[in-house]
Order: structure tokens, then C-alpha cells, then sequence
């Protein structure tokens, strides 16, 4: 990989993208994987793990309020999520938006992408961090989940994606009808599962394959879609739940005290918008 342009597999080597390199900021190799963070022109600053794209700067806005929001907006009074992952902290910046959350539990297995995030993409966090409701566990998700002693009323699997064609292990490991069921007995009676769920026009699998998964272990399942530049224009998402449902509808006066960057009327209805190719 020249240091001079950056490429971003979108779907293994059949589709990736390039982007000009101003400076290779940080690398990083850690017990579970390699973390490396660029400065870009076109994308700011971006994350890759294992050389595939995590973040950028540009856009990760869309990509967390859409994971976090677009469920958390359709409940009424949430009090307690789990995040699963995200160690840049994108997903505990949009939870500490909401004043009736009171805990939050995030466990993340590589404290190298918590250090490096912090050091080098301190806006994707917004200081998240340092929110006392928020509480990180550095350990492996499984038996945090299944030895869970709280409902959560969000459980956000932020995980990385199984790519084609490669190992993937870390993540392989929590796309499982096991890791589910121990999920859908964390989860609050009104709560609601999200995943991210890859890109739904070049990679669908992936959303498929969540889908059946959800579908065997939650009565309730559904996805939505988000548009997001670095990921070849979009990300999808897949949730699921006991009996509660993700709305359609734009939050308008719920929104309006959330001061957010990407969602609002347009794009909310976009979420809900079937693509057809």
C-alpha cells in the first residue's frame, strides 16, 4: 500500500476505492489486529483495522447517528444500553446525547483502538469517554453478554464486518445464533438489537445473513440504510427485538433537541427507502 494513496476495499479486491495520503498518523499492531490511522485529503482523518476501513471523519457522523438513533429515537424513555465494540466511541457520543440514559456498558476487546481513537480522533468520541454513565469493560463481549446481570433497553453490536473471501475471525465469532440468544436475554422486554450490516448494494449477503439469524432467535426483525461516502455509499443496519418496533416516522420534535449532522426528515425517509438496482 503506497503511502501516497490509501485504498479502501469495498468488496475484497472485486471493488475498492482510492484516496489521496497527506500523512500516516499512527500504526499500530496489537494482540487482535492492526490498527492504523491516515490523514487524507478528500476523508480527513481515517481508522482501518486489519488495512479495511472503520471510520473517517467526513462521514462517521452518518454512520453513528443512523446505528444509534434511528432505534433509540423509537423508544420513549430509554435507560440503559450495551454496546458491543466501538471502541472509537462514535456510539457512546450519540448515546450521551440522550439525558434519560443513565447507564451505559461498552465492551470492547482491544484497547489499542480505544488509545489510538482517543489520541488521534478525539471528535469521534466528543469526550464520550469521560461520561460517567458511560462504563468500558476491556474484555471479550462473549461471556460479558451471557453472564449479563442487566436489561438493556439498546444492545449496538458495532463490530467490524465478516469480509468475503477472508478469516475474520473477530467478528465471525459474534455472528451467531449463540451470541444472539445470550443478546435476546440481555435485552429489556421494549428493547432493541442493532447491528451494522455492510453495504446493502455491493455486499447484501451480509444483511441476509443477519436477517435469518435475527429471524430465528427474535419475533421482531428489520433493517434500514444510511448514506455513507467511505463505504461505497452506503451502510445497512439490521435490528430486532422482543415485540418493539424501529418507526419509520421522523422524530421531528424528538430530533430537534438532538442537534444532528446527517439525520432529518430527508434522510430518516431515506432509511426506510428500498433500493432498487
Amino acid at each position: 500500500m503506497s503511502l501516497s494513496h490509501l485504498t479502501f476495499p469495498i468488496r475484497s479486491d472485486k471493488l475498492t476505492m482510492t484516496a489521496s495520503v497527506r500523512e500516516h498518523l499512527s500504526h499500530r499492531v496489537t494482540e487482535f489486529q492492526t490498527i492504523d490511522i491516515y490523514e487524507t485529503d478528500v476523508y480527513g482523518r481515517v481508522l482501518m483495522l486489519d488495512n479495511h476501513i472503520q471510520l473517517t471523519e467526513l462521514d462517521e457522523h452518518a454512520y453513528h447517528e443512523s446505528l444509534v438513533q434511528i432505534p433509540l429515537l423509537s423508544m420513549k424513555a430509554p435507560k440503559a444500553a450495551l454496546v458491543i465494540g466501538g471502541g472509537d466511541g462514535g456510539v457512546l457520543r450519540e448515546l450521551a446525547k440522550h439525558p434519560t440514559i443513565e447507564h451505559v456498558d461498552m465492551v470492547e476487546i482491544d484497547a489499542g483502538v480505544v488509545e489510538e481513537s482517543r489520541q488521534w480522533l478525539p471528535g469521534v468520541s466528543d469526550g464520550a469517554f469521560d461520561d460517567p454513565r458511560m462504563h468500558l469493560h476491556l474484555e471479550d463481549a462473549f461471556p460479558f453478554v451471557e453472564n449479563a446481570t442487566r436489561k438493556y433497553d439498546l444492545i449496538v453490536a458495532d463490530s467490524t464486518d465478516t469480509y468475503e473471501e477472508e478469516d475474520g475471525a473477530l467478528s465471525e465469532m459474534l455472528f451467531t445464533d449463540e451470541f444472539y440468544k445470550d443478546c435476546f436475554n440481555a435485552l429489556a422486554e421494549g428493547g432493541i438489537l442493532v447491528t451494522q450490516a455492510d453495504n446493502l448494494l455491493f455486499c447484501p449477503y451480509s444483511l441476509e445473513n443477519i436477517e435469518e439469524m435475527f429471524g430465528r432467535v427474535f419475533p421482531k426483525t428489520g433493517s434500514y440504510q444510511a448514506i455513507i461516502p467511505s463505504f461505497g455509499g452506503f451502510s445497512g443496519y439490521c435490528w430486532a427485538s422482543k415485540g418493539a418496533e424501529v418507526s419509520s416516522e421522523y422524530p421531528e420534535e424528538k430530533a430537534a433537541k438532538m442537534n444532528f449532522r446527517y439525520l432529518n426528515q430527508a434522510t430518516w425517509n431515506f432509511a426506510f427507502t428500498k433500493l432498487a438496482f
